[in-house]
C-alpha cells in the first residue's frame, strides 16, 4: 500500500473515532500526524510542524478574545440593538444585511477571512439574541464573502486571473466574478429557506425599546412584545441540550443538523432596558477598537489576529473588571479542533498526497469526466485547506485538456473557483473554524456537527452542479 494512500485512511479513521467517541478530533489529528509524519513519511518534529497554522491559530485567540471583551461590556448587545433599528425591526433582514457586509468587504479588497472576522461575531450575537439558526447565520456570512471574492479588484479574483495569466489560458475577470456571485447566492437562499427564514419573515416587524428606555410600540404585523423582558425570551437556545418545547418541536430545514427555533407561536422582541442600549466609556472604546481593526486590517493590510490581540490587551488593561472573565471565553477547543486538523493536512501535503491525488485525476483520458473530478478534489481538498493554494495546485493540472480544446477554459476556472471556495464553511476551514468560534451560547460540538453535515452536503452536491452549468456548455 502506497504511503499516500495510508495518510487518507488515516484521515478516515480520524474522522470515524472523533464522529463515534467523545474525543477532540484535533487531538486525534495531531497524533495521527505524529504516526504518519513519523512512520510513514519519515518526516521529523520540524517537517510535522510545518503544516500547524500559526497564522489562523492568531486570528482565532484573537479574535475570539476581543469579541468575548465585547459581550462582556455589553457592546455586542449595543450593536445588536442597532441593527434592528437599521431594518426597522425587520428581523428576517439581517442574515441578508450580513450577506452584503460581508460580500463588500471581500469585493473591495478584504481576505475572505478577515471580513468573516469582523462580521462573524456580531452577526452570530444577533443570531442568539432572536432564535436565528447559528448555522442559518454563519453560512450567510461565509457565502457572502465568497460571493464577492472573486471581483477583479478582490485578493481571491487578482491570484487567480495571475495564475491564468501566468498558464497562458483564456479568462474573463467578468465571468468569474458573476460565476461565484451567482452560486452564492443561490446558495444562500436555498439556506435561507431551509433554515427557517421564511419563518422569520412571516414574524413580521420586532419592536424594541427606545434609547430612552420607553416602552416598544408594536411595529405593524409584529407580535405583542410586552412578554419580552428576558434577555432570551422568545429566542430558541440552539444545542442547550435541553428537550424542546412544545412550540419548538418543528423543526425548521429538512436537512441534518439544522437548527430548531420557536414557530408557534411567534416569538416575542427581546425587550433591553436603558443601560443595554447605553453607550458607556467601555462600550465607546470597544467600538472604536472594532472600527480600529476593520481599518488596519481593510487599509493599512495589518495581521488581523495580532491586530485583534493587540486591542483586546488595551481594553482589558483600562477595564480589567469587564474584562477578566474573556480569556476563559476565548475557543479553545475549537483551536485545538482546528490547529489539529490543518497540521495533519500539512503533513499531507508534506508528503505529496495532495499532488499524488491530482496528478492521478489529471491523467484521466476523458477531459469531462478529469474535469469533474478536479472540481470535486479542489472542494473536498479545500475544507481543510487553502482554497486559493488549492486553486493554484490545481488549474496547472487541468492545462493539457484545456489546451486541446475540448473543454471550456472559462467555464473550468469558474467552476474550479466556486468549487473551492464554496466549502468554506466546513468548519476545517478558516471561515467555518470562524464561525464556529464566535457563536455565543451555543454546544459546540453540536454546532461542529451542524457545520460538518452542512459542509458535507455542499462538497457533495455544488461541485456537480458547477460543472453541469459552467463546464458542460463549453464557456470560453
Amino acid at each position: 500500500m502506497s504511503p499516500e494512500l495510508i495518510s487518507i485512511l488515516v484521515l478516515v479513521v480520524v474522522f470515524v473515532i472523533a464522529t463515534t467517541r467523545s474525543v477532540n478530533m484535533g487531538a486525534l489529528a495531531f497524533a495521527a500526524a505524529f504516526a504518519v509524519g513519523g512512520l510513514v513519511a519519515d518526516l521529523d518534529a520540524d517537517g510535522i510542524f510545518a503544516g500547524f497554522p500559526g497564522d489562523l491559530f492568531v486570528v482565532l485567540v484573537g479574535v475570539t478574545y476581543l469579541f468575548a471583551i465585547a459581550r462582556a461590556n455589553g457592546t455586542t448587545d449595543w450593536l445588536v440593538h442597532a441593527a434592528v433599528r437599521l431594518v426597522r425591526g425587520r428581523v428576517a433582514l439581517i442574515p441578508w444585511v450580513m450577506f452584503a457586509l460581508t460580500g463588500a468587504l471581500t469585493a473591495i479588497g478584504a481576505v475572505s477571512p478577515a471580513a468573516v472576522a469582523i462580521v462573524a461575531p456580531i452577526a452570530l450575537s444577533f443570531a442568539a439574541r432572536y432564535g436565528i439558526s447559528p448555522l442559518l447565520m454563519g453560512a450567510m456570512v461565509v457565502h457572502g464573502a465568497q460571493a464577492g471574492g472573486f471581483s477583479p479588484i478582490s485578493i481571491y479574483g487578482s491570484i487567480v486571473n495571475g495564475i491564468v495569466e501566468r498558464e497562458k489560458l483564456p479568462g474573463n475577470e467578468v465571468v468569474l466574478f458573476l460565476a461565484s456571485l451567482a452560486a452564492n447566492l443561490v446558495i444562500a437562499a436555498v439556506v435561507f429557506v431551509v433554515c427557517g427564514g421564511l419563518k422569520l419573515w412571516a414574524q413580521g416587524a420586532v419592536a424594541e425599546r427606545d434609547s430612552a428606555g420607553g416602552d416598544p410600540a408594536p411595529a405593524a404585523g409584529s407580535p405583542d412584545p410586552a412578554g419580552g423582558g428576558d434577555r432570551a425570551a422568545g429566542a430558541a437556545r440552539v444545542g442547550d441540550g435541553g428537550a424542546p418545547s412544545p412550540n419548538e418541536a418543528e423543526s425548521l430545514g429538512k436537512a441534518p443538523g439544522t437548527a430548531r427555533l420557536r414557530t408557534h407561536p411567534a416569538p416575542a422582541a427581546p425587550t433591553p432596558s436603558p443601560e443595554e442600549t447605553r453607550l458607556t466609556p467601555a462600550r465607546t472604546a470597544t467600538l472604536t477598537s472594532l472600527l480600529a481593526l476593520v481599518v488596519a486590517v481593510l487599509v493599512f493590510d495589518l495581521d488581523a489576529g495580532l491586530t485583534a490581540i493587540t486591542l483586546a490587551v488595551v481594553l482589558s488593561t483600562a477595564w480589567p473588571e469587564d474584562s477578566r472573565k474573556a480569556t476563559g471565553e476565548i475557543a479553545w477547543p475549537t483551536v485545538l479542533l482546528i490547529c489539529g486538523v490543518l497540521t495533519y493536512v500539512g503533513v499531507l501535503d508534506e508528503m505529496g498526497t495532495i499532488t499524488w491525488a491530482g496528478e492521478g485525476v489529471g491523467g484521466i483520458g476523458v477531459p469531462l469526466l478529469a474535469a469533474v473530478l478536479l472540481c470535486y478534489i479542489g472542494a473536498l481538498v479545500s475544507a481543510f485547506a487553502s482554497s486559493v493554494g488549492i486553486m493554484g495546485a490545481l488549474i496547472p493540472l487541468a492545462v493539457p485538456f484545456l489546451e486541446r480544446g475540448e473543454i471550456g477554459a472559462v467555464g473550468m476556472i469558474a467552476a474550479l473557483a466556486v468549487s473551492a471556495t464554496v466549502v468554506d464553511v466546513s468548519p476545517f476551514s478558516t471561515n467555518g473554524a470562524l464561525v464556529l468560534a464566535a457563536a455565543p451560547d451555543v454546544d459546540r460540538e453540536r454546532f461542529f456537527r451542524q457545520l460538518m453535515v452542512y459542509g458535507g452536503i455542499v462538497v457533495a452536491v455544488v461541485p456537480a452542479a458547477a460543472w453541469l452549468v459552467m463546464v458542460v456548455p463549453g464557456w470560453g
